[in-house]
C-alpha cells in the first residue's frame, strides 16, 4: 500500500503542479477580473505549499544505497554531502 500511497503522492504533486501553471498564465494574460486575480492568487499560493510539502515529504524518502566493504550493500539516508547519517 505505501507504493500506492506514493504513486498517488506524485500524481497529485504533477496536477496540483499542472493547475499552479495554469493559474500563472491565466494571471500573466491579465484578463481575470480583479476578484477572480485575488482567488487565483490565493489558489496559487495554497498550491504552492501543497507542492512545497510534497518535495519536502519526498526528499525524506530518498535514500541511498551504500556498499559496505564486505560487498554488501546497506541502505542509508540520504545526505547531500555524502555522510553517512
Amino acid at each position: 500500500m505505501a507504493g500506492e500511497q506514493g504513486a498517488t503522492s506524485i500524481a497529485d504533486f504533477e496536477k496540483s503542479l499542472d493547475e499552479l501553471e495554469k493559474l500563472v498564465r491565466d494571471l500573466e494574460q491579465g484578463e481575470l477580473s480583479l476578484e477572480q486575480s485575488l482567488a487565483a492568487f490565493e489558489r496559487g499560493v495554497k498550491l504552492t505549499r501543497e507542492c512545497q510539502q510534497a518535495l519536502k515529504t519526498a526528499e525524506q524518502r530518498v535514500e541511498q544505497l551504500v556498499q559496505n566493504s564486505d560487498g554488501s550493500l546497506e541502505s542509508r539516508p540520504f545526505t547531500p554531502d555524502g555522510s553517512a547519517g
